[in-house]
Order: structure tokens, then C-alpha cells, then sequence
């Protein structure tokens, strides 16, 4: 480990030490997501519980919404320990930013329903998920350098892999402990108080991330830095300033973070909403899939990561992106079909269409106390129940079944609990199947056999990146460097998505059309890539390349 100049001499870490490093921090990694995902895993109950309306889209945008806002925090973050780990170090940099995570985590589990406190209860949920946030913006840079420069070259993309890896381990973590708490808890007893459980056991898990932590040393090209007085005097503006950092921010930002992000969240967290909610798939068939997937799918991240130290960091993210663009749509269409194949066959044979004037939908009418037109409510229940729809402006508000009209109750348009089950009711007479659905065995297997196939695009654009940002930026500025566009990348490109996505859904009607936004920033990112990503074989920084 050659990487920063001087020459002091500095213990250089055994085996086993690097072992426990990777243990640590991959572990450390795993709680810290695991608290930050546990959130988005019960969105279908955070809804109702603190921010109730009465209308399940408006609710499932606000859980998102927030979920979103500790997004946004994570740049914050990613400034504020980015300048604390490359002035302090990297051990104490992400000690602080666990333990931040743990108890803003478990606060959320003490947090009592909007039914106890009113308008009290979301307002303390934002504030526990910024502090979520900043903590989390300074957790990844933090575990992925303090494991790439206790790396050897040669193997620094298979080490750093296991933090890449840990990521999804957190995911595949929370719908662990939800699938354990539904097994031990009863449902009415889950759906009451027993989903606090996830969030409390944060502090146990927090508990575990210090002891481990506490027992590594500091990252010896830190220390070889400090020693020889090389340490960054203002690591944010130096970020700014070193020659060609620019340009690597840029491309870090776009042809790295805004692929990878995009392509995970819509991998596994669209594909979650998706299944349970337009295909109306049972909660808990929902979270075992996902869970087997996201088990499997962890072990792609530590194969391109290894693969990835052959043929350089570049060539996986360019295949990646580019097969995300050729199959993305292809997959969802195929999981809807798996999924709900009744709900797709009736709309080819019954296509629905709905006249009237003003005939779109503002998903944030009740919020800021707008009237939502009577097209527009029509409109929004079929979109949340998954059924594809054609608009025609017409004189009357009809909704059409093939060429039969339905007639639509006054009721309906007064309360949208009543709107839903006389429209189902309605529809269901036509082949439209909207009760909870349990796939056939191969069904579920091809459903597993899609969203790993989403997973290995995920870990291709991902698998290699911790050692890919380690190596773009110079070592005194590199914590803050390689944080700040991972974490603007990853807050509003990946974080906004499952909002994002959804207010696109809701608006054009098209259960499908929330994909757009991942194939534009993808897109994009595929041409930055191409042009700023390095060619060749993986090499330390250089202020030459």
C-alpha cells in the first residue's frame, strides 16, 4: 500500500487483521443499512400509522416522500464526516455515524401513531429520518476506504466488494427480521404494534457495530498521512479545488452513482411496491421472495468485484447499464404476468376506458387541499389497483369495460374506501382479479428467477465501485471526494426514485411508466461512463489519470 507519499514506516495489517477489517465493516455496513432500509420494508405500515388520509396512494407518495427526505439529508452528511474522516480518521468518523443511525433507528419504534399525537407523529418521523441520513453519508465512505486502503491492489475490488455486498445484506436483513416478527407475532398484533420490533432491535444491532468497531485500528494510509503531516487542511473546498477533481466528481456523480442507485432501488424496492401493491400479491409471499432473492443476489456483488480486479472497473458498469436499458421493461412486464396473470389477461380482453372532461390525477390533492376532480379519483383507484386504462375526453364521466358501461355510484366519488370496492366489485364481474394473489410454485420461481436477474444488474454496475471510487480520488481528500457525489448520486437520483416513480405512475395512469425515470438517468450515466470512466486493468491514484 503505496498510496500516499513520505516516507514513514506504518504497521502494515496481517491477514487476519484485514480479515477482521472486512468483517467489521461489511457487519457495521449491513446494521447501518438495515436501519435505513427497515423504514422502506414496512411503508405499507408507516402509512396509515403516521400519516393516514384515508387515500392508500396519497399515503404509500408520503411514506416515500419521507423516506426520501432522509435522501436528501445524505449529501449533508457526506460533507460533514467526509471533512471529519479525512481530518480525524476513518475509524472514529464512522464509529460516530453508527451509532447516530442506531438510536435515530430506534426512535422511530418509540414514535406513538398520528391517531395519539396528531400532526406531532411525522414531524418526529422527518426528524429521525435526517438524522438517519446525515449518519448514513458518512457511514459508506467511511467502511468502503477504511476497507480499500487496508487492501492489496490486486485484490482491493474483491475485498471492497463485501461492503457492496452488505448494502443488499441490510435489505435482505430487514425482510428478514419482518418475516421473523410475522411468524412469532400474530397479524393483528404485527399490524398493531408488533412492527415496532424491527426498529427497537437497532439498538441491539448497534451495540454489536461499536464492539466490533472499537476493536480495529486506524487506516494505515491515514496514518501514514498524518505522520507525515499530508493530512487536507479543508478536505470539502480541496475536493473543488485539486486539479481534476472536477471532472472525477462529475463522473462519479452520473456515470457511477446515478446508474448504480438507480438500478438497485428500482431492483429491489419498485420491485417490492410493485408486487405488493398494483399486483396485489400477499405481504408475506412478497417478503419471502424477496428475501431469497436478495440472499442469492448478495453473492453476485462479491463475484464481479473479484472479476472486476482482472478486467478493471469500467467494462461491468458499461454491461450493466447497457443490459438494464435492454431489459428493464421486458422484466417488469414479465413479473406482472408471473404475478397477476388474471389482472393481465383481463386487460386484453376487456380493455378499460374512462370518459370525461378533466381527466387527470393530481396525487397530492387531499395534502394541499385541492379538489381532485371526479375523472380524476376514477382514474387513481384504477391506476393504484394495477389496471391499465385509456383517457377520451368526452362530455359525461363514463368508465367502459370493453364497449359495456359501468355505472358509476354518486357514492363513489364521496369516499374512496367505497370507490375501490364498488369498482372492484364492478370489475371483477369482467375478470379482474384484485383479491390477494398467491402464485403458483413456478410462478414464484420465475418471479425469484427475474429479480436475480435484476440483482446481477445491480451488482454489475455496483459490485466493483467502492474500490472504483477509492482509486479516482487522491488519498487526503478522498473520504470527502468520493462521499459527496456518492451521496448526492444516491440521495436524490436513487433515494427520490420510489417517489419520483410514483408520482409518474399515479399521474399517466401506466403501472410501468415509474421505469421511465430509471432508464433516463441510466441512460445518461452510460454515455458519462463511457466518456470519463479509466480503460484497462484497476491502478492507484494518480494526479496523471
Amino acid at each position: 500500500m503505496n498510496e500516499t507519499a513520505g516516507a514513514v514506516e506504518v504497521h502494515e495489517p496481517s491477514a487476519k487483521e484485514v480479515r477482521l477489517v472486512i468483517g467489521a465493516s461489511s457487519a457495521g455496513t449491513i446494521f447501518e443499512w438495515y436501519d435505513f432500509f427497515i423504514y422502506g420494508t414496512l411503508f405499507y405500515i408507516i402509512g396509515p400509522t403516521f400519516f393516514p388520509s384515508g387515500n392508500e396512494t396519497l399515503e404509500i407518495l408520503l411514506v416515500w416522500a419521507t423516506f426520501a427526505i432522509g435522501f436528501g439529508f445524505r449529501p449533508v452528511g457526506a460533507v460533514l464526516f467526509g471533512f471529519l474522516g479525512d481530518k480525524l480518521g476513518r475509524k472514529y468518523t464512522f464509529l460516530v455515524t453508527v451509532t447516530l443511525m442506531g438510536i435515530a433507528t430506534a426512535g422511530v419504534g418509540l414514535v406513538p401513531s398520528y391517531a395519539s399525537i396528531g400532526l406531532a407523529a411525522p414531524a418526529i418521523v422527518i426528524l429521525l429520518r435526517i438524522i438517519q441520513g446525515l449518519a448514513l453519508g458518512g457511514e459508506y465512505g467511511g467502511a468502503a476506504i477504511y476497507v480499500a486502503e487496508h487492501a492489496p491492489p490486486e485484490k482491493r475490488g474483491f475485498y471492497t466488494s463485501f461492503i457492496q455486498a452488505s448494502v443488499a445484506g441490510g435489505f435482505v436483513l430487514s425482510i428478514a427480521v419482518v418475516l421473523a416478527c410475522r411468524f412469532l407475532i400474530p397479524a393483528d398484533a404485527f399490524e398493531e404494534w408488533g412492527w415496532r420490533i424491527p426498529f427497537l432491535l437497532s439498538i441491539i444491532l448497534l451495540g454489536i457495530s461499536l464492539w466490533m468497531r472499537l476493536m480495529l485500528s486506524e487506516s494505515p494510509v491515514f496514518q501514514a498521512m498524518k505522520a507525515a503531516g499530508e493530512t487536507a487542511h479543508n478536505p470539502f473546498v480541496e475536493s473543488f479545488t485539486y486539479p481534476g477533481n472536477k471532472k472525477r466528481i462529475f463522473v462519479a456523480l452520473f456515470g457511477i452513482t446515478g446508474v448504480l442507485t438507480t438500478i438497485w432501488y428500482t431492483a429491489f424496492f419498485s420491485g417490492m411496491s410493485f408486487l405488493r401493491g398494483p399486483m396485489h400479491v400477499e405481504a408475506l409471499t412478497v417478503e419471502l421472495i424477496l428475501f431469497v432473492a436478495g440472499l442469492i443476489a448478495m453473492g453476485f456483488y462479491l463475484i464481479v468485484g473479484k472479476w472486476s480486479d482482472r478486467v478493471g472497473r469500467k467494462k461491468p458498469i458499461i454491461i450493466g447499464a447497457v443490459l438494464t436499458l435492454l431489459l428493464l421493461f421486458p422484466a417488469f412486464w414479465g413479473l406482472g404476468s408471473l404475478a397477476n396473470p388474471g389482472l393481465a389477461e383481463a386487460a386484453k380482453t376487456t380493455p378499460i376506458t374512462v370518459e370525461g372532461t378533466q381527466c387527470s390525477t393530481d396525487p397530492f390533492a387531499e395534502l394541499f387541499s385541492r379538489e381532485q376532480t371526479d375523472c380524476g379519483k376514477v382514474l387513481e383507484t384504477l391506476t393504484s389497483s394495477g389496471v391499465p386504462y385509456d383517457v377520451k375526453q368526452g362530455d359525461t364521466l363514463r368508465l367502459l369495460a370493453g364497449d359495456a358501461e359501468i355505472a358509476l355510484d354518486p357514492a363513489w366519488l364521496e369516499d374512496g374506501k367505497v370507490r375501490r370496492e364498488g369498482i372492484h366489485g364492478a370489475l371483477g364481474e369482467y375478470g379482474f382479479d384484485f383479491s390477494k394473489q398467491q402464485p403458483g410454485m413456478a410462478n414464484i420461481f420465475g418471479i425469484i428467477a427475474i429479480l436475480l436477474g435484476l440483482g446481477m444488474l445491480s451488482a454489475l454496475t455496483y459490485g466493483s465501485v467502492a474500490a472504483l471510487l477509492s482509486e479516482m480520488f487522491p488519498p487526503k481528500i478522498r473520504y470527502s471526494s468520493m462521499s459527496i457525489p456518492y451521496h448526492i448520486g444516491a440521495g436524490y437520483l436513487g433515494g427520490f426514485l420510489p417517489l419520483i416513480a410514483g408520482v409518474i405512475v399515479a399521474s399517466t395512469g401506466n403501472i410501468y411508466s415509474g421505469l421511465w425515470y430509471t432508464w433516463i438517468v441510466v441512460a445518461f450515466g452510460v454515455v458519462v461512463a463511457w466518456w470519463g470512466l479509466p480503460d484497462g486493468p484497476p491502478r492507484d491514484f494518480s494526479d496523471e489519470g
